[in-house]
């Protein structure tokens, strides 16, 4: 049974059974000494995640990128933000082909004071090119009437590149961009 990259072992030894939980690398590690032939599979099977928001009343302009202030959870060295930037970077480091990523945004989102009443949309865009799957579109009736949006895209990175990813409002007037907050976890 596999749990987040622990192993669980149920061992017979002398006619008593007995369990150990050990760590994906302490069970390669293991396995090497005694002379077994196992793929170091459980190497990619560690958790990556990277948690960013920005809580913060936003004016993002046509084409432009929502910015994330915070970092809730910091992201490993295959997933970097830079703290205030609106972009953040996927990289291939893997054993195999590529690697798969699983992007989430969700946030509120209105038309400013002054603003044209008329459809806006955000979508989650990938090396600067806005994804049309994830694009997230509201009709609010009135200015300044929040609605929340959210959408999600896996992201398959070719093993030594990279990839950035970043929210764009693909609409055709400034909107507001309130509690916005991506997720990227590394699936693969």
């Amino acid at each position: 049974m596999v749990l987040i990259g622990l192993i669980e072992l149920s061992v017979e030894f002398n006619s008593k059974k007995t369990r150990k939980i050990m760590s994906a690398k302490q069970y390669y590690l293991q396995t090497q000494r005694a002379d077994y032939n196992v793929c170091p599979y459980f190497y990619e099977r560690e958790v990556k995640i990277m948690e960013i928001t920005g809580i913060a009343l936003q004016t993002v302009t046509a084409g432009e990128d929502v910015a994330f202030t915070e970092t809730a959870v910091n992201g490993t060295k295959c997933i970097v933000h830079r703290q205030g930037s609106g972009i953040i970077k996927l990289r291939g480091i893997t054993n195999q082909c590529k690697a798969r990523f699983l992007v989430s945004y969700s946030g509120n989102i209105q038309i400013p004071t002054g603003g044209t009443v008329e459809a806006i949309s955000l979508a989650i865009a990938v090396d600067g090119e806005p994804l049309q799957s994830t694009r997230m579109i509201v009709t609010p009736a009135a200015v300044e009437n929040f609605f929340n949006v959210s959408a999600q895209a896996y992201v398959d990175v070719p093993c030594g590149c990279c990839s950035t990813v970043a929210v764009q409002n693909t609409s055709t007037q400034a909107i507001e961009v309130q509690n916005s907050n991506l997720i990227a976890v590394r699936e693969a």
